[in-house]
């Protein structure tokens, strides 16, 4: 059922789908809806705030949402809510963590804007942290559960199944005898502009300022009573100082040759915030050509491999290391693809999983570590590092990666090359194919099996060709339309077409919204295209001419930008 639209390119676009996927499953004792039209009771949201917690602890996950401005009947749909304003939202953070455990409070508090019947509401989601292993969440000193979708005093056996639990946390041990003089100042440097990168508020950012390195780095919670824990040694730690954790963790970057002959290696020590950093300058990725559009004779030029892509596979396997296993992480560049391999086990046992956007995992294998790249922006705590990493790689064009979880190592390749062309070419003409059904043809391709189920589906949307189990990609798009003539119609001009107006326009007029984009491009748009699916088109376009570095938005409201050509582009027009 779709409760709503939303602008892809807003804030927090990759919540839409969460929060849509939560209002199918609203049955789940991990979120609660309120309507909360104005104000809502701030003891009662401490309540709720205990019970979910406490919740999501039991059922092993890492968080559950508290939610206003839906209804809270049993046919959800948006209502739009006015509890309070940005500014006091934050505060809000610290207004509950007064009555609860240890001073716990949200994750994160987001604001969303879908759009219902033509009109944005306002939709607030509450992102509230599992209670801590051992330690229910109180409110007040008093314990709260969910019993279905009632909230009531927490029964003893749920308090005594959390405190009897027992994780251990690798990071959070202390290496004694160590001090602040043993991390880099370099790398303390890039966390504190991290820190205010993520946290981006002005009076957050005065707080750093004013810190020392002693007290900011307490305030990360990575250092108790002046020594360091090993999250502190892992992310920040001087190379020098490295024998201060007993297996000290390093990546090993190795280039192999077309007969997979090792040609160069290197080795790259602490400190990991800037190891991402290091290994993408060691790998060659190369320009690679290829043909995604099959109406132009001109082919696309791109990397073999996107950096914030290889940013997010490392930071993944520097936050869920087995690091008392003593092992490292591997890093292997072949003549078509990288292969990173990690010690420890795949979190979400299968990627399909991930690919969910309502996913949430269990727990953080090294929890201190995890938090603390949150805080500095380098992985995201809703998830989505694998789900953006796919994405990514569908934009391309380019084939899935592939996991594989051995139950001591996972092994993640990424490919840097055209595996089908039918494939690539199926994906450009069907830019709104979820990412459910892009793992699917991925499988296909690949000569991978999938159930019956799958493969009717894929059928159905005429993707696929042959009988189970030779299966193979549809060779073309024109036979999904019928006639030739009528694919030449509906496909109209490629994208370079498109962009070159739009680039045209904005050095004929200076300025621009996406309203005038629509009104010059909407006529020239396929006609197969729903209107829908046409002001998807125009956003996009906008969005590659920006990420190509041709056009910036010069205005601070995100959902009404303002565009006008680059220094750059307006040079070469």
């Amino acid at each position: 059922m779709k409760y709503f639209e939303y602008n892809k390119t807003a804030p927090n676009a990759h919540l839409y789908p969460i929060l849509e996927a939560l209002m199918e499953r609203w049955e789940l004792e991990l979120v609660e809806f309120k309507e909360a039209r104005s104000q809502y009771n701030t003891d009662k949201i401490g309540r709720y705030f205990s019970a979910i917690s406490n919740e999501a602890n039991l059922k092993k996950q890492q968080y559950g949402w508290l939610i206003f401005g839906v209804s809270e009947t049993s046919e959800k749909h948006i209502v739009g809510s006015a509890f309070k304003d940005t500014k006091t939202l934050d505060k809000f953070k610290y207004e509950i963590a007064k009555g609860t455990t240890d001073g716990i409070t949200f994750i994160d508090i987001f604001e969303l804007y879908p759009i219902v019947d033509g009109k944005e509401k306002r939709v607030i989601m509450f992102m509230i942290p599992a209670a801590v292993t051992g330690m229910p969440t109180a409110w007040k000193n008093h314990y709260y559960a969910r019993s279905g979708d009632n909230l009531d005093t927490m029964p003893q056996y749920k308090i005594d199944a959390i405190r009897s639990q027992i994780r251990y946390d690798w990071s959070k041990e202390i290496a004694k005898g160590s001090s602040i003089k043993n991390l880099d100042q370099e790398a303390i440097k890039i966390a504190r502009e991290k820190y205010k990168t993520k946290n981006d508020k002005a009076h957050i950012k005065k707080e750093v300022d004013s810190m020392t390195d002693e007290q900011f780095i307490e305030k990360l919670r990575l250092s108790q009573n002046g020594e360091l824990t090993y999250a502190a040694i892992v992310l920040l730690g001087n190379e020098n100082f490295k024998h201060l954790i007993y297996r000290p963790p390093s990546i090993m970057w190795r280039l192999f040759s077309g007969a997979k002959k090792n040609l160069d290696y290197e080795i790259i020590e602490i400190p990991f915030i800037t190891a991402a950093e290091r290994v993408f300058g060691k790998i060659r990725n190369r320009n690679y050509k290829y043909m995604p559009n099959r109406n132009t004779l001109f082919p696309d030029f791109t990397t073999q491999y996107n950096q914030d892509m290889v940013y997010e596979l490392l930071y993944n396997c520097i936050a869920h290391q087995e690091y008392n296993m003593g092992a490292r992480i591997y890093v292997d560049e072949y003549e078509e693809n990288l292969m990173l391999t990690n010690p420890g086990v795949f979190i979400p046992l299968d990627v399909r999983n991930v690919i969910n956007p309502s996913y949430s995992p269990p727990f953080y294998k090294n929890q201190l570590i995890a938090e603390t790249m949150t805080s500095f922006g380098m992985i995201d705590t809703a998830t989505m590092g694998i789900r953006k990493v796919y994405e990514i790689l569908r934009n391309k064009y380019f084939p899935m990666p592939d996991y594989i979880n051995t139950g001591e190592q996972v092994k993640v390749t990424v490919y840097g090359t055209v595996l089908n062309t039918n494939y690539t070419q199926l994906l450009f003409d069907n830019p709104d194919i979820d990412l459910e059904t892009v793992y699917l043809m991925d499988r296909v391709q690949k000569k991978l099996k999938i159930t019956g189920d799958e493969s009717r589906s894929l059928r159905k949307l005429k993707l696929i060709e042959g009988k189970m189990p030779n299966l193979y990609l549809s060779s073309g798009i024109a036979e999904m339309f019928g006639e030739k003539e009528q694919y030449i119609k509906n496909r109209a001009f490629d994208d370079q077409y498109y962009k070159d107006m739009i680039l045209m326009y904005l050095k004929e007029y200076k300025k621009a919204q996406k309203k005038d984009i629509k009104e010059l491009l909407w006529e020239k748009l396929p006609d197969i295209l729903s209107d829908k699916q046409k002001d998807d088109k125009v956003r996009n376009m906008l969005a590659v001419l920006r990420r190509e570095g041709q056009i910036i938005s010069i205005s601070s409201n995100r959902r009404n930008a303002i565009w006008e050509l680059t220094k750059s582009a307006k040079q070469k027009i």
